[in-house]
């Protein structure tokens, strides 16, 4: 009885993202609602995910309704009166922080037009630790260490040794030129035909009033079958091979039942469609099409068929000239594992994870690799791909994913003893079925075989070699590119999926719609090419892909956490501590992102002035906290008070006793603090911002809907605020010991 359940943990949470619906049956994430969570007794959630938020803020609103019940004013009480709105307002603020020039578009400008609402509602409901924030915060002896991550390397490989197979930009014109008429029938439905197939195969959305047209859907998923076949151009020709030979068996099946003049053809299913590409979910999805040949234009659709089996034919002709033997990226792949069991990176370590987006090319690999590298090097081989035909060279194994996964990684799947003498595996080959949610930390190699349409899913394969507590110290990346330069490589893309653009609109607060869109193109395009730029040049986390902020850059949970294990054993040192308490210190010379010298100020409102909220949501109100620089510029203004008590922090962690040499200095500065006329002014800017951005939000604010008025004379300046605590952090001295 999934009703009686007090706690329901799901991971890698960020696959409920979506909402999809179905007229005739509940999706998994119905299936969840109604049956657990809302069914029985109350339920408590808790969702692990490494990309909670894949592309937009929405994203997190489906997620979220599991612990809200789906109750969107379930946070009225805390301040957030419908957590639907405060997404939706998040994510036209984060659109319109796109659209402003690169130089205007950095973090802070971001997190200031963002509403503290946002920032509310993440901060009561998320935990986000990234690999620099446990980097960071945490002991390597309470955590172990992350390996260290050695620059990747990139190979553009071709297709053909001998130089016979055609350069992809030719291939890709052939593709362009398909029409692909086998996969969408009503494309050719007679024009007075056309509304009754409408009424029949549409499906209504947004409450009935629009619907989702049957052609709509074939054509986006024309689309989407173009770049398919592009992306296993790239990944193998043996997989090029397999997907054209499928598309020309469907064409000449086609052909032949126009000929034989059947009454009815049915559209043809894609069950071939091999790729891990979710724009794919919402077209497989329906009801079959069936489509009377008295309806069609038979001779237009013969005559496209006709073209399409002549140029499928061509292909398939000279993909399969080139057999293994002439495999030029094959070729180059058994050189680099050659060179890496030779000669490993860590001492003993010849283990090796390859990923691939399509099965095909998995079990291509397997059938050209696993006999040769048993013999050539003494390798056990295995291949994975989900799709049940999992297998290994190592004797006794099943063929299982989690015996071949123990087999391949034994340390960290905590693989029992006494079944350390059935060996090992050394080369995994694998789809991204095993992307996520697995620890092989035993391997320190991973090679990426073709490059996934999502620089996302790059990063999440490498996350399985690259986990803390790695008994290897270094760990590599390797890369199989086109054999062309990035930018002509995004073009072929761009330009064979066409200007089209399926975008789910639950992105304005919609649910479940599918519509045409002519998307930003240019802005996509510059935004993939800078990730697959920022892939070729380093290997990178998570939170470094995009040029925005993560969840964790926007909650303050740590501090929270922080402060309630320090109260449990102070708080009677705490409330004895007088107002206007300081600390002194040198910001370190060295590190990461150096802390600018200045004061951070934590400043208290008092009076009137206490009562006047600088904005809905504000987390720390009636406090604020402002890093001044010693200038005088506002560094981190109150709006940014997660990345100025970060600075606290990092000035702080592990600086219990006082800092002589520092106070000396100030005290030499300051007359032992007879002179702090310096201070008082850098104080004075840290209201003076403090006073100027709440007026400038608020008059913003009348731009909104239901927004605030702007009320002069809220906070009147510096004698509406009292200083609760600041830090001087002191330029590092340039003194020279004698």
């Amino acid at each position: 009885n999934w009703g009686n359940y007090d706690l329901v943990v799901i991971d890698e949470s960020h696959n409920f993202r979506n909402k999809p619906t179905h007229k005739d049956r509940d999706s998994r994430y119905d299936h969840l609602m109604k049956r657990i969570i809302l069914s029985g007794v109350k339920t408590k959630v808790l969702m692990l995910s490494a990309t909670p938020v894949n592309n937009r803020l929405a994203d997190l609103k489906n997620q979220i309704a599991f612990v809200t019940e789906g109750n969107d004013v379930a946070l009225s009480a805390n301040g957030i009166p419908s957590i639907e709105a405060t997404i939706r307002k998040a994510q036209g603020q984060f659109n319109r922080w796109l659209d402003l020039p690169e130089g205007e578009r950095r973090p802070a400008r971001l997190m200031d037009m963002l509403g503290f609402d946002y920032f509310k509602l993440l901060d009561m409901l998320t935990i986000a630790r990234s690999r620099k924030h446990v980097q960071r915060y945490y002991g390597v002896e309470e955590t172990g260490q992350f390996p260290d991550r050695l620059p990747p390397v990139n190979i553009k490989a071709d297709v053909d040794l001998t130089g016979e197979f055609r350069p992809i930009r030719e291939v890709n014109n052939e593709i362009r030129r398909l029409t692909l008429g086998a996969y969408a029938p009503l494309r050719y439905v007679l024009p007075h035909k056309q509304a009754a197939y409408d009424e029949k195969y549409s499906t209504k959305i947004r409450g009935g009033d629009q619907f989702f047209r049957q052609l709509d859907r074939e054509e986006s998923l024309i689309h989407l079958l173009r770049v398919n076949i592009l992306k296993r151009m790239e990944s193998s020709v043996a997989s090029f091979s397999l997907t054209i030979e499928r598309q020309l068996a469907d064409v000449d099946a086609l052909l032949a039942k126009i000929d034989a003049h059947d009454d009815s053809i049915e559209e043809i299913p894609i069950d071939d469609v091999d790729v891990d590409d979710p724009a794919f979910e919402p077209l497989l999805v329906g009801r079959k099409v069936k489509v009377l040949l008295q309806d069609v234009d038979r001779i237009r659709w013969r005559q496209d068929l006709v073209e399409d089996h002549e140029r499928l034919a061509e292909l398939l002709a000279a993909a399969r000239l080139v057999i293994p033997k002439r495999d030029a990226k094959l070729a180059a792949l058994k050189r680099l594992i050659v060179e890496k069991v030779r000669n490993p990176i860590n001492p003993d370590n010849r283990k090796i994870l390859l990923f691939t987006a399509f099965a095909d090319t998995a079990d291509y690999l397997y059938r050209e690799l696993a006999d040769w590298a048993r013999s050539a090097l003494g390798l056990h081989s295995a291949v994975v791909t989900g799709a049940g035909a999992n297998r290994t060279t190592l004797p006794g194994v099943r063929g299982d994913m989690t015996s071949i996964l123990s087999s391949f990684s034994p340390r960290s799947k905590e693989r029992p003893a006494e079944l350390a003498a059935e060996g090992e595996i050394d080369l995994l080959i694998a789809t991204d079925c095993i992307s996520e949610g697995q620890n092989l930390q035993d391997c320190d190699y991973l090679v990426n075989y073709d490059i996934h349409w999502n620089p996302v899913r790059i990063i999440q394969r490498f996350g399985r070699i690259d986990r803390i507590g790695s008994r290897n110290s270094k760990i590599q990346l390797v890369n199989f590119w086109p054999n062309m330069e990035l930018d002509e490589y995004l073009d072929l893309e761009s330009r064979v999926s066409g200007r089209m653009m399926l975008l789910d609109v639950s992105a304005t607060g919609e649910e479940n719609v599918i519509e045409f869109q002519a998307g930003n193109e240019m802005n996509d395009l510059e935004y993939r090419r800078a990730q697959l730029q920022k892939l070729q040049d380093a290997v990178i986390d998570l939170e470094d892909l995009s040029s925005g902020v993560s969840i964790a850059d926007l909650t303050l949970n740590d501090f929270r956490i922080d402060l309630a294990g320090y109260l449990g054993t102070n708080r009677d040192r705490l409330d004895a501590l007088p107002l206007g308490t300081y600390a002194v210190t040198d910001v370190p010379d060295e590190g990461e992102s150096p802390v600018p010298p200045g004061v951070i100020f934590c400043l208290r409102a008092v009076g009137e002035a206490a009562s006047s909220v600088a904005e809905p949501g504000y987390p720390l109100a009636p406090h604020y906290v402002v890093h001044v620089g010693e200038d005088g510029e506002v560094l981190l203004p109150y709006t940014q008070a997660k990345q100025v008590l970060d600075r606290l922090k990092k000035l702080s962690l592990g600086r219990d006793q006082p800092d002589h040499a520092a106070y000396g200095r100030f005290d030499k500065a300051t007359r032992a603090g007879r002179d702090m006329e310096p201070y008082r002014k850098l104080l004075a800017r840290a209201v003076g911002t403090i006073v100027g951005k709440r007026e400038e939000r608020a008059v913003a604010s009348l731009f909104q809907m239901g927004g605030t008025h702007a009320v002069k004379g809220e906070f009147a300046g510096i004698n509406d605020f009292e200083v609760v605590a600041f830090l001087v952090a002191l330029a590092p001295t340039t003194d020279v010991a004698p």
